[in-house]
């Protein structure tokens, strides 16, 4: 699936995707979180990639990444603008469609953290681990599962292999950190070539 051709400022770094909710009546350390693992990808040199909202963990980790001094990539389809309220300080694509948002996104990362979210989160990740079950790539996925937000989800998938839905080998396909500092550790980890390269299948 090609991506749409648009312009793109170079970036020679590690580049981290975020997904994450965009409501803002949430318990705020989820807030909290998403602004320090903001900071914490600027600290370590990365580039945030994230949905470009101001609003919600989205808006809160794009904003701390930007004051620590960091780079940061938002891409936003152009029909979420008013409701996601576009976060311009910093570089931000507007796209014609979420199928857009998201293969851009995935294009630039290297790497991908899950933080807590609602259905939008959701479709995302599904998404991405189902291109992950088709071989279509290999890119290191880690769920930031505050408080164990994301255990209901891995029951739903161990219930997949336990049907024979799934081969039991894709419940080795994402790691699981409990605090932002385990999932910036994790990304140190996983911070190689080896680990990092992209597949434009």
């Amino acid at each position: 699936m090609p991506a749409p051709s648009v312009e793109i400022q170079p970036f020679h770094g590690r580049s981290v995707c975020l997904f994450c909710g965009s409501s803002e009546t949430v318990d705020p350390k989820y807030l909290q979180a998403a602004a320090a693992f903001g900071t914490g990808v600027a600290q370590n040199g990365w580039r945030l990639v994230y949905g470009g909202g101001g609003v919600g963990l989205m808006g809160a980790s794009a904003r701390a990444a930007h004051a620590a001094g960091g780079r940061v990539l938002g891409v936003m389809p152009a029909f979420l603008r008013s409701r996601e309220r576009l976060f311009d300080e910093v570089e931000t694509l507007v796209v014609g469609s979420m199928h857009e948002r998201k293969q851009i996104m995935y294009d630039e990362a290297d790497a991908f953290v899950v933080a807590p979210g609602g259905i939008g989160t959701l479709e995302e990740v599904i998404e991405l681990l189902s291109w992950k079950r088709l071989d279509l790539h290999g890119k290191p996925v880690i769920f930031l599962d505050i408080d164990g937000f994301w255990q209901s989800l891995f029951r739903v998938m161990e219930d997949s292999v336990e049907a024979g839905m799934t081969p039991a080998s894709f419940l080795q396909a994402w790691t699981v950190c409990r605090t932002v500092d385990e999932t910036l550790e994790a990304l140190r980890g996983m911070d190689k070539p080896s680990d990092m390269k992209h597949d434009h299948r």
